[in-house]
């Protein structure tokens, strides 16, 4: 992956840096073809009219507990209800509990599926693989995040990146297994660019998207000129995939670089300090202000990763004691963080006519037990949990589905994660009868054949 770092160093995934590169004079050219988009369009796989649609996604990384949060069980027992009361939103019938006042007020502009399940190993590697390709890995194969997956299929809409990822890729989760944030068998080409930086920092900064000082326009342009001089005796290695791989990875940091959209997208100090307060002066909230940003300069995807690891810092993973997080952890500090950048992120949406036009998913790995547990936490539950969308087309104040009388289990319309990756293509216009070219020619299906959109929600 290319990493946006706060640093000032730009390297590649073969630990080539910005310096070296520019010193080196490999520059690619800077035309941008659409292949696979053309190609796309013309069989008619995607939908003409969905062409200019962004998605947020939203990973509350750690899992958030279902009772908790958008789930309430007010009649159970205490040990399952839990803690916390159930409210009434501004749609009548719909409650969620306490912890998210500011979105019971804008219930009527997301929609809730409480009924998604997997019955893989309950450790959150699988289910970030899971909720963000539609598969769970297996043989080698890595499936690519869907963001990778929508570059591919439909390239750039300008020199801004086509997938995002914010503030940095998914950290230790205990597993040691991929989860699933990058082009996976689509190739380094298709990765995600990151930030990896926090952009509530007072001194938070893009030095990336600026040329070194000391090097000028006429310079850059002369180092990318000399492509024309490479020696006979390298044309082979210039032939080859690792070189086309530099090629454009080296294109793509030049565009940015020269982009006064990109330096202007990444310039939170172009917000007025009210809306930044709005969204909270803290990583998540900024993250969501940032994503808005990016996607209204022609961004298809973002991704916005709660937190990082669930080691050592207040997060979803509420086991109730170190290194992990209590109740009480979530309800002071984890909610009021998510409830205002959430509620900040979809009233600005609405507030500038992008909602209709960009989808908003928030997902998790899984769900939490339904009993509290000794250390007055809950643990990880795959067995049933909730997740929400808004925008993009999807109509809010419903509830999709339904968990039995403890939140252990779906009692109505069972939801996979390969049915809510499946919504997001949709969503984005693309055919799920697509195939992503796969490990020695093998097609693979966006999403595994008989994994439907969850219809209920457009």
């Amino acid at each position: 992956m290319f990493k946006f770092s706060g640093k000032g160093s730009i390297t590649t995934c073969d630990g080539v840096s910005r310096r070296d590169f520019l010193q080196a004079g490999t520059l690619g050219a800077l035309g941008l073809t659409l292949p696979h988009f053309n190609a796309l369009r013309a069989m008619g796989a995607v939908d003409k009219k969905k062409d200019d649609k962004a998605c947020i996604m939203i990973f509350n990384l750690g899992a958030p507990s279902q009772m908790d949060t958008w789930d309430p069980k007010p009649d159970a027992p205490r040990e399952v209800r839990g803690p916390f009361k159930a409210i009434s939103t501004n749609v009548p019938g719909i409650q969620l509990t306490e912890i998210f006042p500011h979105m019971a007020k804008i219930a009527d502009k997301f929609s809730l599926v409480r009924s998604v399940y997997h019955t893989a190993a309950a450790v959150h590697d699988t289910g970030h693989q899971m909720m963000q390709t539609g598969r769970l890995f297996s043989g080698g194969i890595n499936t690519p995040h869907v963001g990778c997956a929508l570059e591919f299929l439909k390239g750039r809409k300008n020199e801004m990146p086509a997938h995002v990822i914010l503030p940095e890729p998914m950290g230790p989760t205990g597993g040691n297994m991929p989860h699933g944030q990058d082009a996976g068998f689509l190739g380094k080409t298709y990765d995600p660019f990151v930030l990896n930086a926090d952009p509530s920092a007072k001194d938070f900064k893009v030095p990336d998207l600026l040329p070194p000082s000391e090097i000028s326009e006429v310079r850059l342009d002369r180092r990318r000129s000399l492509r024309q001089l490479v020696d006979d005796s390298v044309k082979n290695f210039e032939a080859s995939e690792a070189a086309k791989l530099m090629d454009t990875n080296f294109s793509d940091a030049y565009r940015l670089m020269t982009s006064s959209t990109a330096r202007e997208a990444f310039d939170l100090t172009q917000e007025k300090p009210a809306v930044r307060e709005r969204y909270g002066m803290n990583r998540f909230g900024q993250c969501c202000l940032l994503a808005r940003r990016l996607v209204e300069r022609g961004v298809r995807f973002v991704t916005v990763n709660s937190f990082i690891t669930v080691f050592n810092e207040i997060t979803w993973d509420i086991h109730g004691s170190k290194p992990f997080t209590s109740i009480e952890g979530m309800r002071d500090l984890v909610a009021p963080m998510y409830d205002q950048g959430y509620s900040a992120l979809i009233e600005d949406l609405h507030q500038r006519g992008m909602l209709d036009g960009t989808l908003v998913c928030n997902l998790a790995e899984f769900g939490r037990t339904p009993k509290v547990n000794p250390a007055g936490g809950r643990d990880h539950w795959p067995g049933v949990w909730t997740i929400g969308f808004a925008g993009g087309g999807v109509k809010g104040g419903r509830v999709v589905g339904k968990s039995d009388e403890i939140g252990a289990y779906p009692a109505e319309r069972a939801v996979t994660p390969s049915h809510v990756v499946a919504t997001i293509y949709e969503a984005m216009g693309i055919d799920l009868e697509t195939e992503l070219p796969g490990p020695q020619n093998r097609p693979f299906p966006v999403v595994d054949r008989g994994f439907d959109p969850i219809k209920e929600l457009f």
